[in-house]
C-alpha cells in the first residue's frame, strides 16, 4: 500500500487539468453502468473520458502499465475481496488521483470504511442512474461543488411542457403520486399555473390561497405557513395550487420563488412541480433553482422545435445534469418516430410514455391518477422515478418503497428528512 495507506485524491487535488492524461478512465462490469456513466459524466470530462468493460481486477492489470488518469472509476460488484482489491489498486496509483468505487453492497460501515478510511472520494451502489452519478460523480471530476444549499433539505423535480397539451401536468402529478402514496415519502405537488392550471384536479386535491400569498408575500413564508397553504391529498401527498379570477394577475414579488423552495424543502422529502416555460419571473425562478427538469413533449415537429430551445436553456445552480427528456403519447398515429425525434435532437429520448388516450382521459374525468392501475403506463412512471434518482424496491402491487440515490451518503441526506 502507498505511503498514505491508500488513496491520496481529494476534490480539489490538481488545481488545473494536467493536458498529458485523460480525465476520467473507469472500468466497470456491465454495459448498463457503462452507458449511465457515459450520459452522465461526457460533459464533466474535458480532457477525455475512456470506459472500458472490466472490474477492480482489471483494472489493477491495467494500472500496472497505465498511467495515472485524474480520476479513475472501478467497479468491485462481485468482489469477494473489494478491500484487499482497492488496497492493490492504491499501490499502483498516483496519490493524487481521485478514486470513486461502484459496487453492489449498501452497507453504511463499507461505505464509511472506503471512503474515510481508505481515501475513495465516493462510492454508489447498483443500479446506477444518471441522477446518482451526475449529483455525486460529476462535482468530483469538474471540481465544481454544488454548494452545501443543494445538499440540503428536499429535491425539487420540476417539469417543463414543450408546448401547452403535451402532457407535463399528467406526468408531474402521476409520478408525484406514486411517490407519496406508494412509496410513502413526503410529497407536494406544486402547480405554479394559478389562473389555469389542472394538477389539483387530476390528484383530487384542493386548491387554495396559499401559492398567490406566497408569490406576493414572500416575507410570510414559515413553517406554519407551509403547513396552512399545502393541501392533503393522502396522508404524505399535499398539493400546492390556486384557482383565482383570471382577471386578477399576480403581483410577483422577486424572489419568491426561491424563498417558496426553501421553505417546502425543510418540510418535504420532493417537490413535484408543473411549471410550463412562459416569459414570466416567477416560473423562471422555480426552473432555476430545481435540482432536475424533466422535459415533456410529444411526436410532433413543433414539440421537437420547441424540446430543442429548452435543451439549449443553460443548468441551474443546483442541476449537474442535462435535462431528461420524456416523449409522452410514443405511438400515436401519424407522430414522428422515436428515431426521427432522436436523430433531430442529436440527444437519445430517456423515457417513452404509451399513446393510452382511454386510460389517461378517463384518469382525467373521475381525478383518480393513472398510475394506480397496473399496466405500461404506470411501467413508464416507475422508469421515470428511475431517471430522477429512485427505484421500486420490493413488489409493487404489496406497496412498493422506493429507495433514493444510490450513493449511501446520498441516501441518508435525501430521505432521511422525515422519520416515520
Amino acid at each position: 500500500m502507498n505511503s498514505q495507506g491508500a488513496f491520496g485524491g481529494s476534490p480539489e487535488a490538481g488545481g488545473i487539468s494536467r493536458p498529458d492524461r485523460l480525465t476520467v478512465l473507469g472500468f466497470v462490469s456491465d454495459p448498463a453502468s457503462e452507458q449511465v456513466l457515459r450520459d452522465s459524466l461526457s460533459d464533466a470530462s474535458t480532457g477525455g473520458m475512456d470506459i472500458r468493460r472490466g472490474t477492480v481486477r482489471t483494472a489493477i492489470a491495467a494500472m500496472a502499465k497505465l498511467q495515472t488518469p485524474e480520476v479513475l472509476i472501478v467497479d468491485i460488484a462481485g468482489e469477494e475481496q473489494p478491500l484487499q482489491a482497492l488496497g492493490e489498486l492504491s499501490d499502483l496509483v498516483e496519490p493524487g488521483v481521485r478514486v470513486l468505487v461502484i459496487g453492489d453492497s449498501a452497507e453504511v460501515d463499507f461505505y464509511r470504511h472506503i471512503t474515510r478510511g481508505m481515501g475513495v472520494m465516493e462510492y454508489l451502489f447498483k443500479p446506477l442512474t444518471r441522477e446518482a452519478v451526475a449529483r455525486h460523480f460529476a462535482p468530483l471530476v469538474s471540481r465544481k461543488a454544488l454548494g452545501q444549499d443543494a445538499a440540503r433539505g428536499g429535491r425539487v423535480v420540476v417539469f417543463i411542457g414543450a408546448r401547452g397539451g403535451v402532457g407535463a401536468t399528467t406526468l408531474a402529478g402521476n409520478l408525484a403520486w406514486m411517490l407519496g402514496v406508494t412509496a410513502k415519502r413526503h410529497t407536494v405537488f406544486l402547480e405554479s399555473d394559478i389562473h389555469m392550471g389542472s394538477g389539483a384536479l387530476l390528484l383530487g386535491g384542493k386548491t387554495g390561497p396559499g401559492l398567490r400569498m406566497a408569490l406576493e408575500t414572500p416575507d410570510r413564508i414559515d413553517t406554519l405557513f407551509i403547513e396552512r397553504a399545502a393541501q392533503p391529498v393522502a396522508e404524505r401527498l399535499h398539493v400546492l395550487a390556486s384557482e383565482e379570477k383570471l382577471t386578477e394577475p399576480v403581483n410577483y414579488a422577486p424572489g419568491a420563488a426561491r424563498r417558496l423552495i426553501e421553505g417546502l424543502r425543510v418540510r418535504y422529502n420532493f417537490i413535484i412541480m408543473d411549471v410550463p416555460f412562459l416569459p414570466m419571473a416567477c416560473n423562471r425562478e422555480l426552473i432555476e433553482f430545481a435540482h432536475h427538469r424533466v422535459i415533456v413533449m410529444d411526436p410532433t415537429l413543433a414539440s421537437v422545435r420547441d424540446t430543442l430551445r429548452l435543451l439549449g436553456l443553460p443548468n441551474g445552480p443546483w442541476q449537474p445534469q442535462s435535462p431528461t427528456v420524456v416523449l409522452n403519447r410514443h405511438g400515436r398515429p401519424g407522430g414522428l418516430t422515436r428515431k426521427q425525434i432522436e436523430e433531430a435532437l442529436k440527444t437519445k429520448i430517456d423515457v417513452l410514455i404509451p399513446d393510452i388516450p382511454k386510460q389517461l382521459n378517463e384518469s382525467a374525468s373521475f381525478g383518480e391518477p393513472a398510475v394506480t392501475t397496473k399496466g405500461p403506463f404506470r411501467q413508464a412512471i416507475r422508469d421515470l422515478s428511475r431517471e430522477i434518482g429512485f427505484v421500486a424496491g420490493r413488489d409493487e402491487e404489496s406497496g412498493a418503497m422506493m429507495r433514493g440515490s444510490s450513493s449511501v451518503s446520498g441516501m441518508f441526506k435525501m430521505l432521511g428528512l422525515q422519520k416515520g
